[in-house]
Parts: structure tokens; sequence; C-alpha cells
């Protein structure tokens, strides 16, 4: 069985398209009691504007159109992401949309948790695995990896 042990301090990934940064800000500054246990990783203005309000550090990547999303996308691949929490808007077309759907797939390939609501989001920090270590089963890609092509 594929498993990944994730520590009790998690890699935190936070992403959140324009018209929803305020929410991503006001949630954050909420469970700011909860996110300074963690490392702290965001898209580049996601990641000025929290460590601004905050007061945390946050390791920043590109903005997301410029590639700030597929390297978040990256680092889950690599197993170096623990949660996503990624604010996007379902009511704006994103000249990104192909990574942002991308972020979403890769979080799901593998086995993150990820919140793109606030409601979401604070259900994964009430849980008590927020704190503690947890092992995450993978799903065996081997098949995959190893077909034929023809």
């Amino acid at each position: 069985m594929n498993v990944r042990k994730v520590g009790a301090r998690k890699n935190i990934a936070l992403v959140a398209h324009d018209h929803k940064k305020e929410d991503i800000i006001q949630w954050a500054l909420e469970n700011r009691h909860i996110l300074k246990d963690h490392s702290l990783l965001a898209t580049g203005t996601t990641g000025k504007l929290l460590e601004e309000h905050l007061g945390l550090p946050v390791q920043k990547y590109l903005s997301g159109p410029l590639g700030g999303d597929q390297q978040i996308g990256s680092l889950i691949a690599e197993g170096k992401i623990d949660i996503l929490i990624f604010f996007w808007d379902p009511m704006e077309s994103q000249p990104h949309d192909p990574d942002v759907k991308a972020l979403l797939r890769l979080g799901v390939v593998w086995n993150i948790p990820m919140a793109c609501d606030t409601a979401t989001a604070n259900l994964i920090f009430s849980s008590p695995l927020i704190h503690e270590e947890y092992t995450v089963r993978l799903t065996d890609y081997e098949a995959y990896k190893n077909r034929v092509l023809r």
C-alpha cells in the first residue's frame, strides 16, 4: 500500500482569486491561532496580503496567472503540500482556468485535503488531525505508469 506520512506541522498552501482575497484574509485571521503552528505557502499576491495581515511568514510563489498555481501543483506532486486552501471564484472566468483545474486535479490525485470555501476550510481546521501526525493512503498508479502505449 502506498502511503505518505504527514507530520503534526503541516505545509498549508493558500490560494485565492482576486474576488476571494478578502474572504481568505478574513478566514485566515479567524484561524491565525492554528495557522501560526504550520508552514504557510501561497501564490504571490495572496501570500503578500496574508503575510501583511497575519504577521506570519509565508513562502510566496508566483502570482497564479504567471505560474503560481502550477508551482503549488508541482509541490503537491512532490509530496510537499499537506493541505490546500484554494478560494476560487466560481462566478468569474480566469485566464488561467486550465491551471486552476490542474491544481485541483493534483490535489485529488495525491489525496490531500482541499477546501474551496470557508465552510470546508473550517471543517478541515476543526479536525483534531490538524495538530497530529497521520498517514495518507495514496492511490497505486503503478498500472497506469506501466501501461503499454501504442
